[in-house]
């Protein structure tokens, strides 16, 4: 049985904040993700916001707790890289909170996604490229019916980021019920190459965990898309690819990234995380690591 959390104490919350989207089913997933998160621990006072596109933005929701009488809040980036948003968006949005006035502590997280270290190196991958560095986080088990897990396998990420791998490979597997022997791990996208990185660290240890190789690939702003790294796949042996998806709520870019794998021949496309219960135990640790 997996330790509970650590949670914020009497009158602690949590703000979630999440990118932001046009499209109405990403708040819809966001909401969701929030209910999930306080029926983890009832007694926990949870809120969502958005840094574009939707509202409550960050710094109204802290200044609504603050008035409520919240001793501390505790905000966590609903991001799966530490690009541009995560480094610029979030920090200038608890800024602009005490700007307003805001007295009450804010403890932010770090985002979902690993993030850069600096014993970073190239990725492995189906391309090649020189071996992960030493372990510095426990590999993610095997699925029911999938070869032998690849032990020893470095992802450069925190510990908690299992939890993440294994909500993907949950996606996964539920949205490819007949198998699959290659897999595209289909993202955003950002130009920030040390983001890329993580993501494609990421597809390196998914792809170790099912005993299939996977790619990373992205809907915008990067190469290779989803299209491509199916037919690569392919291209290398590969019957059926199937791809899952890095994201954490649907909107225009999974569509891009979903609709491009499907042309391209893939058997499925898994989900994105939206509530899954392995998300919701990756915030609680998230919340956990920046209490005390």
């Amino acid at each position: 049985m997996r330790a509970a959390p650590l949670t914020p104490g009497p009158g602690g919350a949590v703000v979630l904040v999440a990118h932001g989207s046009r499209d109405p089913r990403a708040a819809a997933s966001t909401r969701a993700l929030v209910r999930a998160v306080r029926t983890a621990v009832p007694d926990l006072a949870v809120r969502e916001s958005y840094l574009d596109h939707t509202s409550p933005a960050p710094d109204v929701v802290l200044g609504e707790l603050e008035a409520d009488g919240h001793p501390v809040a505790f905000l966590v980036p609903l991001l799966l890289t530490a690009a541009y948003h995560g480094r610029v968006d979030v920090p200038a949005a608890v800024a602009q909170a005490r700007s307003a006035g805001l007295r009450m502590p804010v403890r932010v997280t770090r985002v979902l996604g690993p993030e850069p270290g600096p014993t970073d190196g190239p990725p492995v991958g189906p391309s090649g490229g020189a071996p992960v560095g030493p372990v510095d986080a426990p590999p993610v088990g095997p699925v029911p019916g999938s070869p032998a897990r690849v032990a020893g396998q470095s992802t450069g990420c925190d510990p908690v980021h299992g939890a993440l791998l294994a909500g993907l490979r949950r996606r996964l597997t539920e949205s490819a019920p007949d198998g699959f022997d290659g897999v595209v791990l289909a993202a955003a996208g950002t130009r920030d190459a040390a983001a890329r990185l993580t993501v494609e660290r990421a597809a390196a240890v998914l792809g170790a965990s099912l005993g299939v190789p996977c790619v990373a690939a992205y809907a915008s702003a990067a190469s290779p898309t989803a299209d491509v790294a199916v037919e690569g796949l392919r291209a290398a042996g590969a019957r059926r690819v199937a791809a899952a998806a890095y994201f954490l709520a649907p909107g225009r870019l999974y569509d891009v990234a979903a609709a491009a794998a499907r042309d391209a021949g893939a058997v499925a496309v898994a989900a994105p995380l939206g509530d899954a219960p392995e998300l919701v135990e990756l915030i609680l640790s998230r919340v956990g690591s920046v209490i005390g």
